[in-house]
C-alpha cells in the first residue's frame, strides 16, 4: 500500500516555473520530478569532513608544562609569547 503525505513548500516562482516546464517536456507530473529529485540528493552520499587535530602541547607523558592551579605561572606563559 502507498502512502502519500500532501505538504506545502516555499519556492521560488522560477524555480516553481522552471520544474513545470521540465516536467511537461517529459511528459511527467511535477509531483514525479519533484520526487526523483528528493531522491537523488538523499541518496547522495554525505562527504565527512576531516577534522583537524587539536594542538598539543606539554611532553608526551601528559605532563604539566605549567600548573594550570598557579594562576601566576599560567599568566606568564599565556603572556609568555606577547600582547596578541
Amino acid at each position: 500500500m502507498l502512502i502519500c503525505m500532501r505538504t506545502t513548500l516555499n519556492l521560488s516562482d522560477s524555480l516553481v516555473e522552471a520544474a513545470k516546464a521540465r516536467a511537461r517536456a517529459e511528459g511527467r507530473t511535477f509531483t514525479s520530478l519533484v520526487e526523483e529529485g528528493l531522491r537523488t540528493v538523499l541518496a547522495q552520499e554525505i562527504p565527512t569532513q576531516r577534522v583537524a587535530p587539536l594542538p598539543a602541547y606539554g611532553d608526551r607523558d601528559g605532563a604539566f608544562l605549567v600548573d594550570p592551579e598557579d594562576r601566576d605561572a599560567l599568566w606568564a606563559a599565556l603572556d609568555a609569547d606577547g600582547a596578541r
